[in-house]
C-alpha cells in the first residue's frame, strides 16, 4: 500500500520524512538505505520518522535513520524540519513542541519569521559521555589520522562529534580524511568530522562528514559542536553565524552547562507516496 512522505531540506541537508502517527510505518535497514539512495529510491540524507511519545512530556517522539540505515541519536537540521513537518501536517497547533530522541528531550520552536529555533540541549564534553577514548577530559585531543596527527575538539551534542581547524575549508580533506576520522578505533559509536574555518569571532565556515551519510551540505548539530569547540578554545563569542555548503546557520551558546541554541531553515520540497513493501 502507498505511504505519504514528504522530501524536507535544511540548508541543503535533506530528509525523507514519514508521520507514523496517523498510521503505523515499518522500515528496515535495508528499506531506509534503499529510500536514501539518490538513484533508486527519493534520495536523502537522513530519513524521519514522526511517531507518538513513550516519554512523559512529550508531544512526539523523533527518530533518525542515515542514509546507511543506522539509527542515530541526534539530528539538528532534521529537527528544524520536524516542526515545520508536524504543523504543516496539522498533528499539532503548538509553535513549541517536546520531542522525544534516543539522546533525550528537545525543544523546537517555530518562529514568526518561518525559521525555526531549537534547543539542542547541553554540550558533554567528558570523554565516557561522547563516547571518547581519552583518560581525561580536555579541550583539544591529538588524534592519530593515517600516519600524521591532527588536533580535535571532541564533544557530544546528543551525538559524537570531532572538530578541528582548518585554514581554508575549501581545501579542507574532507572526503579523504573524514571517512578515516568517522570510523576511528578511539570513537567505539564513530563520529561526525568537522572542518571548521574561523572567519572572525561571530563567522565560520564549516563543512561535515557525517557518520553513516558522508559529506551533507550543512549538519545543525556539528554547526553546534563547531560553536562550542570554539567557544571552549576562546576563538570565538557567544553567537555565531555557521555558513555551510548549503546555507547558514545561527548559534548560540552562553557557556559551560547552559543549552545551545540553534536557528535556521526547514523547507518543504515535494510530498508524494511509495510502496515500500516493494523497496
Amino acid at each position: 500500500m502507498p505511504v505519504p512522505f514528504t522530501k524536507m531540506h535544511g540548508a541543503g541537508n535533506d530528509f525523507v520524512v514519514f508521520d507514523g502517527v496517523s498510521r503505523p510505518i515499518q522500515i528496515t535497514p535495508r528499506k531506509i538505505r534503499r529510500l536514501a539512495d539518490r538513484h533508486f529510491g527519493i534520495g536523502c540524507d537522513q530519513v524521519l520518522l514522526v511517531e507518538r511519545p513513550t516519554a512523559s512530556g512529550a508531544d512526539f517522539r523523533y527518530r533518525i535513520f542515515n542514509a546507511d540505515g543506522g539509527e542515530v541519536e541526534q539530528c539538528g537540521n532534521g529537527a528544524r524540519c520536524f516542526v515545520r513537518f508536524v504543523r504543516d501536517k496539522r498533528l499539532t497547533a503548538k509553535d513549541e513542541i517536546a520531542v522525544e530522541t534516543l539522546a533525550g528531550m528537545i525543544y523546537p520552536r517555530l518562529e514568526p519569521d518561518g525559521g525555526v529555533s531549537v534547543n539542542m540541549g547541553v554540550p558533554r564534553f567528558e570523554p565516557v559521555e561522547v563516547p571518547f577514548e581519552a583518560g581525561a577530559r580536555e579541550n583539544v585531543y591529538d588524534l592519530e589520522v593515517d600516519g600524521r596527527t591532527v588536533s580535535v575538539s571532541v564533544l557530544s551534542m546528543g551525538n559524537p562529534h570531532a572538530v578541528q581547524l582548518v585554514p581554508d575549508v575549501d581545501a579542507a580533506p574532507v572526503n579523504t580524511q573524514g571517512p578515516q576520522i568517522e570510523r576511528h578505533a578511539r570513537f567505539p559509536r564513530r563520529v561526525n568530522a568537522g572542518y571548521m574555518q574561523i572567519v572572525d569571532r561571530r563567522h565560520i565556515r564549516l563543512r561535515v562528514y557525517e557518520r553513516g551519510a558522508g559529506e551533507t551540505l550543512a549538519c545543525g548539530s556539528g554547526a553546534c559542536a563547531a560553536a562550542v569547540a570554539g567557544r571552549q578554545r576562546g576563538l570565538l563569542d557567544d553567537k555565531v553565524e555557521v555558513k555551510l555548503p548549503g546555507g547558514t546557520l545561527r548559534v548560540s551558546w552562553a557557556g559551560e552547562g547552559q543549552p545551545v541554541w540553534m536557528t535556521g531553515p526547514a523547507i518543504t520540497v515535494f510530498e508524494g507516496t511509495i510502496d515500500l513493501e516493494k523497496l
